[in-house]
């Protein structure tokens, strides 16, 4: 995939749930379960939803992506993930008018519908790089966001990104369209994705001239293997301007899950090229380190990475996929585990130069 985010493949643990991961994987309904059955799921130290900017919306921590939903997740395969997902407290859904040419978009409305959810979910969809409404022009975005709308089966978008930087337009126009919707009740807030830090600064002031909504997040790719163009070049504009940070391919496409050790290990075909790219020797420590501190806190390397960018304070909620059921255990675990300072510190040092 292109952005977003990418699969945990942690070796499965089962969902802490009431339920099978037989039912969830063969996407049988569960009965939906109640606040309390919910907090009994995730235990009295379930994670304390976090505010998106400076916006009303408080989310689970780690935002689940939709980005494998109708291509490598499919059916009762997405069903039984956004089950697992909810059942351990989560809210946050992340999608794209581009995943799946649509499909990722129709799949998560269908299950909110079914499960009767839309007002426990915090919706985000991006728009601008689909092959049907391509471009972030003022009427592209109104039939973008229209489109979503009716695959989302929902009245609203919580949170919509502009998934391009698109410098053929005028900030001004996309702007403008943007908080038309916003007016019109079709999108609550929005923000950026992979738009520079000068491009956040330009945006920011295009919207005081105009006296129209901020953007109140920005979603970049940022991990351990992936630090310098976030930490130089957008958090200080991120950190000046309060945008809320959601790191996407916050486990470098796999490599920091903990299930490859070297280049041996790799997968053959185009995903194994492209994580090769990844494994160097200093890619390696970072690994290793990991893996010692999920050893330490009995907890999974992805899980320990996760975590290591929620101990950032710009950071709100990495944006992961899961293309199982049981790959959402380790994902959400990240939200309550507090690394210690050192072990912080650990990974700051075996990651430097990235």
């Amino acid at each position: 995939m292109s952005d977003g985010s990418e699969r945990a493949d942690a070796a499965p643990r089962p969902p802490a749930s009431t339920h099978s991961a037989t039912a969830l994987s063969t996407g049988a309904v569960p009965t939906v379960p109640t606040t309390a059955q919910t907090a009994a799921i995730v235990g009295e130290g379930a994670a304390r939803r976090r505010r998106v900017g400076i916006s009303d919306l408080r989310v689970f921590p780690v935002a689940l992506s939709g980005n494998v939903f109708g291509w490598t997740a499919d059916g009762p395969v997405v069903n039984g993930v956004l089950d697992a997902y909810r059942l351990q407290g989560g809210n946050f859904l992340d999608t794209a008018d581009s995943y799946a040419a649509g499909r990722s978009e129709t799949m998560i409305g269908q299950w909110m519908r079914d499960r009767g959810v839309r007002d426990e979910m915090v919706l985000a969809t991006k728009v601008g790089k689909s092959a049907e409404h391509p471009g972030l022009s003022g009427r592209t975005i109104v039939r973008a966001v229209e489109a979503s709308l009716q695959r989302l089966q929902t009245d609203r978008i919580d949170l919509l990104y502009l998934h391009i930087d698109d410098p053929e337009v005028e900030f001004d126009e996309t702007l403008l369209a943007v908080d038309d919707l916003i007016r019109a009740g079709k999108v609550r807030w929005f923000g950026g994705s992979d738009h520079t830090g000068e491009r956040l600064f330009l945006a920011r002031v295009a919207c005081a001239h105009l006296g129209v909504a901020p953007m109140i997040a920005v979603q970049n790719q940022y991990s351990l293997l992936f630090r310098r163009e976030f930490e130089r070049d957008i958090a200080p504009v991120a950190a000046q301007q309060g945008l809320a940070m959601m790191p996407r391919f916050p486990l470098a496409g796999g490599a920091l899950s903990g299930k490859y050790r070297s280049r041996r290990e790799l997968p053959e075909g185009s995903r194994g090229r492209s994580l090769a790219q990844l494994f160097s020797r200093s890619a390696a420590r970072v690994v290793n380190t990991l893996r010692d501190i999920g050893r330490e806190r009995d907890a999974a390397p992805a899980t320990v990475a996760l975590a290591w960018l929620l101990s950032k304070p710009l950071v709100t909620a990495p944006v992961v996929s899961a293309s199982s059921p049981e790959q959402v255990f380790d994902l959400t675990q990240a939200a309550t585990l507090q690394l210690t300072r050192q072990q912080v510190e650990r990974l700051d040092r075996a990651s430097e130069g990235f």
